[in-house]
């Protein structure tokens, strides 16, 4: 499994690079913490298998949960569907504690 830290997701964010940051978690969620400026694609792990056709499959994709299971999941799967796909390690909660405590850690 490929990864990327949440500061490279930072610095690709920063940098405005071209890439799809898929957020699996429930809605819920996202309005408990969600990370500020980005505008990710949401698709919840469980609809991801019905719904992976609605990302461009030319684009890097950085997945993100809140800890990294689910994301890990849902990289796993997306790349056995031939997308470049990389899980975001340790999620919002690492985003939190590294980049921007403002976040709440739930």
């Amino acid at each position: 499994m490929t990864e990327m830290t949440v500061d490279d997701l930072k610095a690709k964010l920063d940098k405005k690079d071209k890439f799809i940051l898929l957020d699996v978690r429930e809605s819920h969620e996202l309005e408990i913490a969600s990370i500020k400026g980005a505008s990710p694609v949401h698709i919840p792990l469980g609809q991801l298998p019905q719904r992976f056709a609605e990302l461009d499959k030319s684009q890097e994709v950085a997945v993100l949960c809140r800890s990294g299971g689910r994301s890990a999941q849902a990289t796993h799967y997306l790349r056995l569907q031939g997308y470049n796909a990389d899980n975001v390690a340790g999620g919002i909660l690492a985003w939190s504690a590294r980049i921007d405590p403002s976040i709440p850690q739930y």
